[in-house]
């Protein structure tokens, strides 16, 4: 697998565009503004995030500031879900179709509104919870393939790639699997409930987050990656991670501290 490292503090200008998919980043914006300064992104790279932006972590909103100044894609996080749905602006089902109109307007939120599953808190002041839940609606559904960014290539063997939040059931495309199944999943319901990535053997290398490892999990089939999972648990006080397909390469920032417990 490539070598997990921290970041250098400049990248040497790349002829192609990478995309740079990020683990769970868990309201560590410090850590994000970190890492966004050392991958040096030129103006054709792009970060993408897999979900779960915000809870746990200290700087909700200042993560949004930096996705949103740099018009980064993400898909959806069980936690993002769990706010969306509050509000009734939650896709119902996979389908790209599914997206319900954007609202622009809330009522008086309390902190409980930006609650994400199992009641994560998201510390956010007042006057920025409309603007949180209005920037939530902007996401890229509950997966994203790399041709459906502009400029995006393919990885280094030449496969398609695609990210997800959580995972996806063995030999299901992200279109068949279920919300539950793209936002949550980590075992499979099978003899000795294994991971699910550790089953997985499809042609399209999927990019993950949701289950948090102190490096990533890298899986491969016959010699070729097929599954790489990259929560290295920052807001529990490891590491923020991203990977680019096209370069085949990692990039790491350590946290700060902890800010949750695992």
């Amino acid at each position: 697998m490539p070598r997990l490292k921290d970041a250098p503090s400049c990248v040497d200008p790349l002829d192609v565009m990478a995309t740079w998919v990020v683990g769970d980043i868990h309201g560590c914006a410090d850590e994000l503004a970190r890492l966004v300064e050392h991958l040096a992104l030129s103006p054709t790279d792009r970060l993408v995030s897999c979900g779960d932006l915000f809870h746990r972590g200290p700087d909700p909103f200042g993560v949004l500031r930096i996705l949103r100044d740099l018009r980064a894609p993400f898909v959806l996080g069980n936690h993002e879900l769990a706010v969306l749905r509050r509000i009734g602006v939650a896709p119902n089902s996979v389908s790209r179709e599914d997206r319900p109109p954007l609202r622009e307007r809330f009522p008086t939120l309390d902190e409980e509104d930006l609650d994400g599953d199992g009641h994560t808190r998201c510390d956010v002041a007042p006057e920025h919870r409309a603007e949180m839940l209005a920037f939530l609606q902007t996401h890229s559904g509950f997966y994203l393939r790399g041709r459906e960014i502009p400029g995006a290539g393919p990885t280094r063997d030449e496969r398609s790639w695609c990210v997800v939040h959580a995972g996806l059931p063995p030999d299901c495309q992200p279109e068949e699997a279920t919300i539950r199944e793209l936002t949550s999943l980590r075992r499979l319901n099978a003899r000795g409930n294994p991971w699910w990535y550790e089953e997985y053997a499809g042609e399209e290398l999927v990019l993950f987050g949701h289950t948090p490892s102190a490096v990533p999990r890298v899986h491969s089939v016959r010699g070729r990656l097929a599954a790489i999972g990259l929560d290295t648990g920052c807001v529990y006080g490891g590491k923020l991670t991203a990977y680019s397909p096209e370069l085949d390469e990692f990039r790491a920032v350590s946290a700060r501290r902890a800010y949750a417990r695992a």
